[in-house]
């Protein structure tokens, strides 16, 4: 790992907040992910199963986590189970962790190799009534790919098929919504370190610099601050490139007079930031480029004001919707016999912005959480509306992610440059 060790503390509590939900005399049984192949020999990097790294912050292929709380012995209540180091496989990928080192970094205790899991693990499930089985489930997934956490869960049950099975997703989807003040301490810390790949980018950024050149200058930043690097495909969209949502080809050269719209952020400790800035490539914003911008920094700040615990997501979003429609009749982009005629399914603003304003965010970018449920106390989300012009070429979003508490929410990002104003000041320095 890059980061400098975190909070074992984190993962501790993570793990009581975890078997407080589980039914008694239940055991849980969570995988890592699969190493995936490439080409020829060649694999992947590893990237660890997210209800895992969660539950115990190791981020090494091959680990296991086993919890049963009521084991009448109290030494296996909650394992760690790790792959043996192998001496000679260290020489060709590496050190793996020692015992000693997994107990410091994730606060347990008992440590089982992993090719002496089997005759254990046999034992407890006999002692158990219930098992709780991962399925890492998302509702963006879209992917049939079999992946370990369902092969497990069929030779699980083909193997013990008397015993009583649950869905730890479940838990784990409501859990891993509301983030520990823990938890925001490392998401605070790759916020941090986003902002200063920022600042950077608005001394570079210029006429004739290539978007790739602009991604180099970003995955500089973090590497050399400790973040893992990207938190996702980074978004460096100059022109009407901005439009596309998704654009992560960054090999176009950003020009004159154009905006650029640039979606990046760290991953540090496993955790995600992600901020969307959109600045003027020539470091001016245009009348009618400031004017749209303008527009979406006063959506960004009403969207940011509803989110307080009691509103769902559904509610948000159509309340933003009626804030975009008169703010774009303001801007010229809809007019009143526009609105009159919509299509309740299909609203006149969504010409102009057509994604969600806001999704949850941890160790996943687009994070574990409900869109139908109020918001609680703890949860993270981003706040990212955009306007999306054809007609001009042009698309702006701006993105700050916001930390919901009992009284309203926290700006993680309040220390990033905003305002049109200041950005055209550091551009100019």
């Amino acid at each position: 790992m890059k980061h400098l060790p975190l909070n074992a503390k984190i993962f501790t509590e993570n793990r009581k907040r975890f078997t407080k939900e589980m039914k008694a005399n239940s055991i849980a049984i969570f995988n890592s992910n699969d190493e995936v192949p490439s080409n020829g020999d060649a694999l992947y990097r590893f990237q660890q199963n997210s209800d895992l790294y969660w539950l115990c912050g190791i981020e090494q292929e091959d680990t296991m986590v086993v919890l049963f709380p009521d084991n009448p012995d109290a030494k296996y209540r909650e394992v760690l189970v790790l792959v043996r180091p192998n001496e000679l496989k260290e020489k060709w990928d590496g050190k793996r962790l020692r015992a000693n080192e997994a107990t410091g970094l994730t606060g347990i205790q008992t440590i089982v190799w992993l090719d002496s899991l089997d005759a254990l693990l046999q034992q407890w499930i006999h002692l158990s009534d219930n098992i709780y089985l991962n399925t890492n489930e998302n509702d963006r997934k879209g992917s049939l790919l079999e992946t370990r956490d369902y092969r497990y869960a069929k030779e699980i049950m083909q193997r013990y098929p008397l015993h009583k099975f649950e869905r730890s997703a479940k838990i784990m989807r409501n859990l891993r919504a509301v983030k520990s003040a823990l938890e925001v301490e490392v998401l605070q810390t790759a916020i941090d370190i986003t902002e200063k790949a920022f600042r950077r980018l608005l001394k570079f950024i210029q006429p004739g610099v290539f978007e790739h050149e602009i991604e180099a200058e970003l995955v500089h930043e973090f590497l050399r601050n400790r973040a893992r690097g990207e938190a996702y495909g980074s978004i460096i969209a100059s022109g009407d490139r901005a439009r596309t949502l998704h654009y992560i080809f960054n090999n176009e050269e950003c020009k004159d007079g154009e905006l650029i719209l640039m979606d990046f952020g760290a991953n540090y400790g496993g955790y995600a930031a992600d901020l969307t800035r959109t600045v003027p490539v020539n470091g001016k914003f245009t009348k009618r480029q400031k004017e749209v911008y303008n527009a979406c920094l006063h959506l960004h700040n009403y969207a940011r004001s509803l989110l307080k615990p009691g509103i769902t997501i559904l509610n948000y979003h159509d309340k933003v919707g009626d804030e975009a429609t008169k703010t774009f009749i303001k801007i010229g982009l809809l007019t009143k016999e526009d609105v009159k005629n919509e299509d309740s399914n299909n609203r006149a603003y969504r010409k102009y912005l057509y994604h969600g304003i806001s999704h949850h965010l941890g160790i996943d970018v687009h994070d574990l959480g409900t869109k139908t449920e109020p918001l609680k106390p703890g949860m993270l989300l981003t706040v990212e509306p955009g306007i999306y012009i054809e007609e001009e070429q042009m698309g702006v979003r701006i993105e700050n992610n916001v930390w919901i508490t009992r009284n309203g929410n926290k700006d993680l990002m309040k220390n990033i440059p905003i305002e049109a104003e200041e950005i055209e000041q550091l551009m100019k320095k």
